[in-house]
């Protein structure tokens, strides 16, 4: 009886320490990749805003739905083994430049994704940068010190690598 006291304990002190740290890191953080790929800036743009073509190569993409515009931009669902998000494109210029928009307010996190594009020679560079916002605590910690922030944008790379017809560099 003793033992499972004492484990009860040192478990809550566990959890309330999580959420202490949690709750002491920023709710915005903005983080950076790159990788260039063996392509133009026009096929990894067709690739990048081809959302329909998104579940045959990215990894952790089930289906994806286009949705009504929402004031006025063009909207789509995303669903993965986690669930849906909705994405807004706040702005998009063919062959340079992409922002999209977490649009779903009931999660637990949001913000933005813009990639950038710039030619290098027969090559093309892509940054993505990700300024993003994790509202819960738990979420906060999970997210810094357990998955890292750059995570999804280095299994995005990884995918569009393979779907471009070549491994990929990611860098900082």
């Amino acid at each position: 009886m003793r033992i499972a006291i004492i484990a009860v304990v040192v478990l809550g002190a566990l959890i309330v320490l999580v959420l202490v740290v949690g709750w002491s890191l920023p709710v915005r953080h903005r983080v950076s990749r790159r990788a260039t790929f063996a392509a133009s800036p026009e096929s990894v743009y067709d690739a990048i805003t081809n959302v329909g073509d998104f579940p045959r190569w990215r990894s952790t993409v089930k289906s994806v739905e286009e949705v009504a515009a929402i004031d006025g931009k063009r909207a789509f669902r995303e669903r993965d083994s986690h669930g849906a998000i909705l994405y807004v494109v706040e702005e998009a210029t063919p062959a340079h430049r992409l922002v999209t928009r977490i649009a779903d307010k009931s999660l637990p996190f949001g913000g933005t994704w813009t990639h950038e594009l710039s030619p290098d020679g027969p090559r093309t560079t892509l940054r993505i940068t990700e300024d993003g916002e994790v509202y819960n605590p738990l979420f906060r910690f999970m997210s810094r010190f357990v998955f890292g922030h750059t995570a999804t944008i280095d299994s995005y790379l990884a995918d569009l690598g393979r779907k471009l017809g070549g491994p990929v560099e990611i860098t900082d």
